[in-house]
């Protein structure tokens, strides 16, 4: 910038100085909105930020002779042109003549500056539309003249009013294409207007707009003499910009990387999200409690006394504590929350339906944890905004669930900060996002069911019983073998002295789960219950043996994180699926082939074997004892009998 203005100082008279100056400190301190555009497919998102970037002449030349050239190749006709190709940067929205990923464009007037994110219209792609919400302090939605309010309509609309967007404008767009008609507009204002009310959005402006032919969008069309209302772009000038919901002004910052350039400094980096600090204020890390002063602030600029929400910041904390990433520092005289069970509105953008129990990553501001997701309370048909029952969620479904994270977290309520009470939920083996929600609060029996401490632990059952206790789990196809490889596996333990149970599939669905079919959804409750009985087994000393078919990857990895290091071994019973439907003793594969068994692993449901088993057992090579002595050999091997135990060999 100084620079800049010696430049200036040097071309121009010293009377234009201060002229220039003000200019200069203006343009660089020019408010800023961010805003989206939404609404359903078609409705003229891209054409109408491709008309107020081509109004805001922010195109350069080259890029308006681009346009220009593209709308001839695109079969735009006369000396219009085809402003959603400044937008639709994709070759397969181009020739759709849709919008599929999120696009983010910047201009300027000579009031404010501008972000601006188009997101999709269609149904499919409504996860990149929330994406596009999350950062936005205000939204257009666009609604088609000639079709009015549709479902994604209301859709977005919920998910505006969810994601805490109050600020919306509805443009009635390609009004053009019903003569400007005052009474379509009108109906479908009251139509809108009547929805928005009960989910919550007051702050409306409506404008009748055509996109393609910029009627108000930056002057007063004179073909619709009939309104009287702000042009878009006046609007837009002139909306207040506050980042609501702010309401949480105590001091919070998610520590999002602890910065150690040299052994004299160790400060914490991350983006406040609430409040304000200064030099020697106390504060707390969370969620380990500890408290501390603040020795030093380090900003964009250097060492300063004082920094707010909004700034990304270093401090240097007067005490030696423990902080990492994920934590959050907090004042001290008011704190954020922690807990490890939440209720949540959760938006599934998956096409694989959210299967509660099975384990996801969440992550909240800075911090990545485990998660499962309980069946949902309820889920929203957003046309009518009835509560429906539900087992699940597919995609693009709204519903409110408990959640429960593997270590208590800091957190606010949504509605009081967006950075600690909205998370995005991955998928542990693709690390695909699959879901994002907003936190409402901690439940009641997060802060008050805890682990009662008890002096016979399992290191004391497990001594008594002179073994190192462990979880050994079978999985194969149905036919494969587990059972009877597990059930000699008992038999030959317990000759040696060893102390063990047996938790067989069928045997388990004739009493803990008798109430589960065979569901995707009923398949990893039925592993979840049966790890976590198999836990308090390892807790009491016991070597378990777990045969299940347990067909997914994420349960068997919940399983083994439920044990600790060395306490768990997977055992790969692999056969053929025609050497298991070939065995078939049962009699299933042939029922599940008339289709008289439905979601039947190996032929209408998936298996996926482990990628690395402790134990691979090839049953096309070894016999049923065979691979059993050699999984008793690889027990003893590593450690199965404790040390200093009495020996078993002469039994």
């Amino acid at each position: 910038m100084e620079a800049l203005m010696e430049t200036l100082s040097e071309a121009v008279p010293a009377t234009a100085n201060d002229d220039i100056g003000q200019y200069l400190h203006t343009q660089q301190h020019k408010g800023l909105l961010r805003f989206i555009t939404c609404g359903s497919v078609d409705d003229g998102k891209s054409t109408l930020i491709g008309r107020l970037l081509y109004e805001s002449k922010m195109l350069f030349e080259d890029q308006l002779a681009q346009l220009e050239a593209d709308s001839k190749k695109m079969g735009t006709q006369g000396e219009n042109l085809d402003f959603a190709l400044l937008v639709d940067g994709l070759a397969a929205e181009r020739e759709q003549g849709i919008t599929i990923d999120v696009a983010y464009r910047f201009f300027a007037t000579d009031k404010r500056k501008f972000i601006v994110a188009d997101t999709p219209g269609h149904e499919q792609y409504t996860r990149n539309m929330v994406t596009g919400a999350s950062t936005a302090d205000l939204a257009i939605l666009l609604v088609d003249a000639r079709r009015g309010v549709q479902t994604q309509t209301r859709r977005h609309s919920y998910l505006m009013s969810t994601l805490g967007i109050r600020r919306v404008v509805v443009a009635i767009n390609k009004l053009d294409m019903v003569d400007y008609s005052r009474e379509v507009y009108d109906r479908i204002e009251a139509e809108y207007r009547d929805f928005a009310r009960q989910i919550g959005l007051n702050d409306i402006v409506c404008i009748p707009m055509s996109a393609l032919h910029g009627d108000n969008i930056t002057q007063p069309s004179p073909n619709t003499p009939w309104y009287h209302g702000p042009t878009l772009m006046a609007h837009l000038e002139s909306v207040p910009v506050d980042r609501a919901p702010a309401q949480d002004e105590s001091f919070r910052l998610p520590v999002q990387w602890v910065n150690r350039p040299n052994l004299d400094f160790r400060g914490f980096a991350g983006t406040i999200s609430a409040g304000d600090i200064r030099c020697g204020d106390r504060v707390r890390a969370l969620p380990s409690g500890r408290e501390s002063r603040v020795a030093s602030i380090v900003g964009a600029d250097g060492e300063c006394g004082h920094a707010m929400r909004g700034q990304a910041v270093t401090l240097t904390l007067a005490d030696e504590i423990d902080v990492s990433r994920g934590d959050v520092l907090a004042c001290a005289e008011d704190p954020a929350e922690v807990a490890d069970q939440f209720e949540a509105t959760l938006v599934w953008m998956s096409e694989d339906a959210m299967l509660p129990g099975r384990p996801y990553l969440l992550k909240l501001g800075t911090r990545t944890v485990s998660v499962t997701v309980a069946q949902p309370k309820y889920k929203v048909n957003v046309n009518t905004l009835e509560h429906l029952a539900a087992r699940t969620l597919e995609l693009n479904e709204i519903g409110v669930c408990n959640l429960h994270v593997d270590q208590p977290v800091a957190f606010a309520p949504y509605a009081r900060n967006r950075d600690l009470g909205g998370f995005i939920m991955i998928d542990r083996l693709t690390n695909n996002t699959v879901g994002a929600g907003m936190l409402h609060f901690a439940l009641r029996r997060a802060q008050n069911v805890h682990w009662q401490a008890i002096d016979v632990d399992r290191r004391a059952h497990a001594a008594l019983k002179h073994q190192a206790p462990r979880i050994v789990w079978f999985t194969g196809l149905s036919g494969a073998g587990k059972s009877t490889i597990a059930n000699l596996v008992e038999k030959r333990l317990h000759a040696l002295g060893h102390h063990t149970y047996l938790l067989d599939g069928d045997n388990v669905r004739h009493g803990l789960n008798k109430d589960l079919g065979f569901s995707e959804a009923d398949r990893v409750e039925n592993i979840r219950r049966v790890s976590e009985v198999a836990r308090l087994m390892l807790d009491a000393g016991l070597v378990v043996l777990v045969s299940f078919i347990s067909p997914f990857r994420s349960e068997r990895e919940m399983a083994r994180a439920l044990a600790g290091d060395g306490e768990f071994a997977e055992v790969f019973i692999d056969t053929p699926l025609d050497v298991a439907e070939q065995r078939d003793p049962k009699g299933l594969y042939r029922k599940a082939r008339r289709g008289e068994l439905k979601n039947f692993t190996g032929i209408d449901s998936p298996y996926e074997p482990p990628e690395r088993p402790e134990i691979r057992i090839d049953t096309t090579a070894d016999t049923a004892e065979q691979a059993a002595e050699r999984i008793v050999a690889w027990l003893r091997e590593t450690g199965l009998q404790e040390s200093g135990a009495p020996s078993t060999n002469g039994r």
